[in-house]
């Protein structure tokens, strides 16, 4: 990619790992019809989602990433190659190159060309150099723990350096999300790295985009009070960024969702800590003077984002094991529901009494202001609730112990109290994150393009 002047559009097809796999047609469709350069990105990483990829490749040397990738990628594939729509992800999550031979597998079944892929890496801190760097920075925070993923938030010049270099399809790791629009921006405008104001437009244009259809009013709807058409089908976004920085969100036409400056002022706020220093690998970018103008259905642009020099530390985080989740399920109906679900609370209390903390709730009655120590249910009177469900939870650091759970409440089917049906029970491996900083100039993000396939 050369440097231009021209509107880059970047496209956003998912905001979490899960999310929809039909949301990209559209996008693409709009991209395409736009007749300018254009990039789609999936945004597919959470805090945890690495540690449960992580826990993937130990079954599979060759998995790890994102395990809806083809389900996400197929159908759009061929029409990105063909039309010159660069692909850009963190879908790699804990094997980028793996997910990279994916896609080469993938163009091949669809009878492609072999796509040029490049594979952003230099984030996983979880072998032994990496352990050795935690030690070091952050000490007795990781004492004697089972360490899943270690992964350092990477910016965005990795990116723009595949993509300079001809990449049309860039996978990563845990890049921040922001930086996998930033990326596309600094190779297509060649602003300097050092570009503060348009890196923080464009970090800002990224977070608009890096949740999918939140800022398309799927987060936002609240009906009766924030009203959203077409929820069943949301548009995901678009941001129209220009060369100064600033960028305009829309949508593709004809989906569902709405875009207007409620919708893309939630989304602007969204996870910011300081409106005034929003710290990212690539910038520090200011808000407070952000501006929001309607400039068409559909469509708001966003200015005035000023920026600062970006942070000499990179944020990391480090999952690790700590022991059992156990979870139980049982459903009471009819007339005294709700007492019956009670007594069946007490009887789990008392026959695992000594395991530790035991969460109830009582679905129907109360299972969100709920506090783990049940003080809250305690204190709120029996009301007759005639549908209701009892969820019990237990964490524990043995596996035995907690599975004493799942068994008790199978049991309450013949032990009482009457009536009770419908029991599911599950029993999973819990994950804790501790975060810390380490010195950027110890965790150098890099690049590399994937050989082709053998013929």
């Amino acid at each position: 990619m050369t440097a231009h002047t021209s509107v880059l559009r970047v496209g956003c097809a998912a905001g979490f790992s899960g999310d929809r796999t039909d949301a990209a047609g559209p996008v693409v469709d709009a991209l395409i019809a736009s007749g300018g350069p254009a990039v789609l990105i999936f945004e597919t990483l959470a805090e945890r989602t690495l540690a449960l990829a992580q826990l993937a490749r130990r079954g599979d040397p060759d998995g790890g990433y994102e395990p809806l990738l083809d389900e996400l990628v197929r159908p759009v594939l061929a029409r990105c190659l063909a039309a010159g729509v660069r692909i850009v992800s963190n879908f790699g999550a804990a094997n980028p190159a793996g997910a990279a031979r994916r896609l080469q597998a993938l163009a091949a079944e669809l009878g492609l060309a072999p796509p040029r892929i490049a594979v952003v890496e230099g984030d996983d801190l979880s072998d032994a150099a990496g352990r050795a760097l935690l030690d070091e920075v952050m000490g007795p925070a990781l004492q004697g723990l089972s360490i899943v993923s270690a992964n350092a938030y990477q910016g965005a010049e990795a990116i723009a350096d595949a993509l300079l270099a001809g990449a049309q399809i860039v996978v990563c790791g845990r890049v921040a999300d922001p930086s996998l629009v930033v990326g596309p921006a600094l190779a297509h405008f060649g602003w300097a790295r050092d570009d503060w104001d348009r890196l923080a437009r464009a970090t800002m244009a990224g977070h608009l985009l890096e949740c999918g259809a939140q800022v398309s009013g799927g987060y936002y709807a609240d009906p009766g009070v924030k009203d959203v058409p077409g929820l069943a089908r949301l548009g995901y976004p678009i941001a129209e960024i220009e060369a100064d920085g600033h960028c305009t969100i829309g949508k593709p036409a004809g989906t569902g969702g709405v875009i207007h400056r409620h919708t893309v002022l939630e989304q602007l706020l969204y996870e910011v800590h300081d409106p005034a220093a929003y710290l990212t690998p690539d910038v520090v970018a200011d808000l407070s003077a952000a501006e929001l103008e309607q400039v068409g259905p559909d469509r708001v642009r966003l200015s005035g984002v000023r920026g600062h020099p970006r942070p000499a530390t990179l944020k990391v985080n480090v999952c690790h094991e700590t022991g059992w989740l156990a979870e139980g399920e049982i459903s009471y109906a009819g007339v005294r529901a709700e007492g019956r679900a009670r007594l069946a609370g007490e009887v789990l209390r008392e026959r695992l009494d000594g395991l530790g903390p035991l969460r109830l709730d009582l679905i129907g009655v109360a299972s969100v202001f709920a506090d783990d120590a049940g003080r809250w249910i305690e204190a709120r009177p029996d009301h007759g609730a005639r549908d209701v469900r009892l969820r019990v939870a237990l964490a524990h650091p043995d596996r035995d112990a907690a599975q004493r759970l799942t068994r008790e409440v199978t049991a309450l089917y013949t032990c009482g109290p009457a009536g009770g049906g419908g029991v599911r029970t599950s029993l999973r491996a819990r994950l804790d994150t501790v975060s810390g900083l380490v010195p950027r100039e110890r965790v150098p993000s890099r690049w590399r393009l994937i050989e082709p396939l053998n013929p």
